[in-house]
């Protein structure tokens, strides 16, 4: 059964991706059309000048409409940046008829209570994920629905940002004539595209190296334990190779890109590129061995902060599946071997075809498109979850009859975005 079509729009500190997919009768992701542009005004994952996100937002929109044939008009969007961080609370409701079956508006209650949670000024909860539910001191449970028991508790994974923060991508995709569905965890959308279940089973840190920030996700028992985002991605690298070798920034991206290596040891000393030199400069010489060592430095100091973090997770010896590199900065060459070397567990690249249907254009498949296809993936997921607890309500109710069509999906995350959508009812934006 095909799915409807989904749009997931990844706003990047370096691109700005929108892509527009579905999922197949076989359960694969379809994806019907894309479109990328260089992102201007986001930094560090954060908007920081709205008219040039909102142009690169049209643009990106535009060419994926082109291309898929669809008129966008909802967006999944990814939230990301140094100001969010996560936390675990347990939560607990005393039912009221415990000999009826647990019902999804009782673990919805639960869910939207977390909500209420008092948060520093300034702050919001952006998403609410239960990682197990307890009936009546029995844990370990997943779904909870239809069981019967007094109470019900659940442990959370509760992710928190700026308000601030959000509210300018709203602003943003509001400017831009479209409308956001859910704005879902960067780090939980890549994860969604490049892990497959049993690494999730055996734990694993997911860790997405983009160009202002590196975000990372550790799951263990098919559970997400543990999310950060550190404040460091490729764009530091590219300034140390600015920097170091004395050049312009597009000449150090494009060196960075085309030659670049995490591991100085693996260059050799005699192997150098040309510059060209600047308004009848002579040409620079670069030695790939020299530009391999200032990349190295910079990325040591990313893994060192990703490990720290995976060791403060208290998940460190538990990763049974190691790390997972995704992201455009996993494209640099020698990174997984660096990333085994400082933290002395297994590292693979990720790519984002693990839910990919077959005929997915070949740039897709990239590590740096894992944020916006995950978009896609957990958007459809989100929706498929409110369809089966429309379902359940409608059968509870002893309703038949068709469902309507929903456009707009109301996940944990939805009390956030309308809340953050109430700000904007007094503002007018033109």
């Amino acid at each position: 059964m095909e799915s409807e079509i989904i749009v997931g729009l990844d706003i990047g500190t370096t691109k700005i991706a929108c892509i527009v997919g579905r999922r197949n009768e076989y359960g694969k992701i379809e994806i019907l059309g894309y479109g990328k542009t260089e992102s201007i005004g986001v930094k560090r994952g954060v908007v920081a000048n709205i008219e040039n996100t909102v142009q690169s937002i049209r643009i990106a929109v535009e060419q994926a409409e082109q291309k898929s044939g669809v008129d966008i008009k909802y967006v999944n969007v990814g939230i990301a940046g140094q100001h969010i961080r996560s936390h675990q609370h347990r939560g607990n409701i005393i039912r009221e008829d415990p000999d009826n079956e647990i019902s999804t508006a009782e673990i919805d209650r639960l869910t939207q209570n977390m909500y209420k949670l008092s948060m520093a000024p300034g702050e919001e909860i952006i998403d609410v994920i239960a990682q197990e539910y307890i009936i009546d001191g029995e844990g370990g449970i997943r779904e909870p629905a239809g069981m019967l028991g007094n109470t019900l508790e659940a442990n959370f994974h509760i992710i928190i940002g700026q308000t601030a923060a959000a509210k300018n991508i709203l602003k943003c995709i509001k400017k831009a004539n479209l409308e956001m569905v859910d704005l879902i965890l960067e780090p939980i959308a890549s994860a969604e595209a490049v892990l497959s279940d049993e690494e999730k089973e055996a734990g694993v840190a997911l860790v997405d190296i983009g160009g202002g920030t590196t975000d990372i996700a550790i799951f263990q028992d098919t559970i997400i334990r543990h999310t950060a985002v550190i404040p460091f991605g490729g764009d530091v690298i590219t300034e140390d190779v600015k920097e170091g070798c004395t050049i312009i920034k597009k000449h150090a991206e494009e060196l960075k890109v085309k030659f670049g290596s995490a591991l100085a040891s693996e260059n050799r000393d005699d192997e150098a590129v040309a510059i060209p030199g600047l308004r009848g400069r002579p040409p620079k010489e670069i030695t790939l061995k020299n530009l391999a060592s200032i990349i190295q430095a910079r990325m040591e100091e990313i893994i060192e902060q990703v490990y720290f973090e995976v060791k403060n997770s208290g998940f460190e010896k538990k990763l049974i599946a190691g790390i997972v590199l995704t992201g455009g900065g996993a494209q640099l060459k020698h990174i997984d071997q660096l990333t085994e070397f400082s933290t002395g567990i297994d590292t693979r690249i990720g790519y984002p075809n693990e839910h990919l249907a077959n005929d997915v254009p070949d740039e897709m498949a990239s590590p740096m498109y894992a944020t916006g296809v995950g978009l896609v993936i957990e958007g459809i997921r989100r929706l498929d979850y409110d369809k089966q607890k429309e379902d359940f309500l409608e059968e509870s109710n002893g309703k038949k009859g068709k469902r309507k069509k929903k456009k707009t999906s109301e996940s944990g995350s939805k009390w956030f975005l309308s809340k953050i959508e109430n700000w904007f009812d007094s503002d007018s934006i033109e």
